[in-house]
């Protein structure tokens, strides 16, 4: 009774820290007398969307935040709580349930239409709210003010400092400066919506924990409205390099190889980006939940050898957590800087153009 109380009281005193960590604290309610430690599916969980906001279980008892279920099925639209698959008689709700994947079902089979509120959706909208906020305040700070203004202070200071940072040395130096002002709201849109969503997902109880940037439906969405903004705006030199570039005759006809590298290339380029931001989003978390685990699994073993090894991977889980927030700062500004480059491209002058001005 001594030790199992002493196993307890570790676990709880480890769930306090893990509060100030980006994983939820379901994690130090798991021991060997409850069930074996699923790594995958933690990481899974933590990474996946749902149709419910999952906080904790106590007990064996599931403690969530229910969320809308919109739906059209055969029977017409459907509108109700997650909460209540939990509550119908195995799992089944007018005739729907929800299978392994976290996909509303009808006779084993998906929705046509499902336009429920996931947790990816609500922490959507949360990150937006939260970004309208901060700057429709900076904005009324500047209201009334001129250039011979004292220059803001607090908060207001800190977030002119990022944008300006971004304005001059990321978006500036790539885009010339006749289209410069044209795509600046849109890179830091984007700059910023990725930051405050990475920042976010690193808190661990609501309204943060939902891993929004390492979801490769919202990564695949920013990689494309930059895949649109370069080749809708796209100047003629840009198609001309495409498909007619400066290159020795034989390496466009007969055989247009090299323009279908280079129009190959439109579509590899959103694809780094979408890649590169899930990944490295989607690694971190997947880490930091794994070096979490080992805590709870070598304590398994007995106190002395879960003491020693989880004081080691309980260090390297705070260190991985402040990388974490590094990376998130860093994954905005390579996403954004790429952007950038690609717009700038785009809007470049004809080769010959451009030696003459020079000359």
């Amino acid at each position: 009774m001594k030790k199992l109380s002493i196993n307890k009281l570790y676990q709880l005193a480890v769930g306090i820290l893990l509060t100030m960590l980006p994983l939820s604290a379901t994690y130090a309610s798991s021991n060997k007398e409850d069930k074996e430690l699923n790594v995958k599916e933690l990481v899974i969980e933590h990474n996946g969307d749902a149709h419910e906001w999952h906080i904790t279980d106590i007990n064996h008892h599931k403690i969530a935040i229910p969320l809308p279920v919109i739906v059209y099925t055969s029977t017409g639209w459907q509108i109700f709580m997650s909460s209540e698959f939990d509550k119908a008689p195995e799992g089944q709700y007018n005739g729907l349930t929800l299978n392994k994947e976290g996909k509303i079902c009808e006779n084993g089979k998906p929705v046509t239409l499902d336009l429920s509120i996931t947790k990816n959706v609500l922490q959507l909208w949360i990150v937006m709210a939260l970004m309208l906020v901060i700057f429709l305040g900076c904005a009324r700070w500047y209201k009334g003010k001129d250039a011979s203004s004292e220059a803001p202070k607090g908060f207001v200071g800190f977030i002119e400092m990022f944008t300006m940072y971004v304005y001059e040395d990321i978006i500036k130096a790539a885009i010339d400066e006749k289209h410069v002002k044209f795509y600046t709201p849109y890179l830091l849109t984007v700059f910023f919506f990725i930051f405050i969503s990475n920042i976010i997902g690193l808190i661990p109880i609501f309204p943060g924990g939902a891993n929004l940037t390492g979801n490769i439906a919202i990564t695949l969405f920013l990689a494309l409205c930059t895949m649109l903004m370069v080749n809708i705006f796209g100047n003629k030199e840009y198609w001309k390099d495409i498909f007619w570039p400066d290159v020795p005759w034989w390496l466009k006809a007969p055989v247009p190889l090299l323009p279908v590298i280079e129009l190959f290339g439109v579509f590899t380029k959103p694809f780094a980006l979408m890649v590169r931001l899930f990944a490295n989003i989607f690694g971190g978390h997947a880490i930091a939940i794994s070096l979490t685990c080992v805590i709870f699994i070598t304590f398994q073993m007995g106190i002395a050898k879960g003491a020693s090894i989880s004081a080691i991977s309980f260090l390297l889980m705070i260190f991985m957590n402040i990388l974490e927030v590094l990376v998130a700062f860093i994954q905005a500004l390579v996403f954004t800087m790429l952007s950038a480059v690609f717009i700038g491209l785009a809007h470049q002058e004809h080769h010959q153009e451009t030696t003459s001005a020079q000359q």
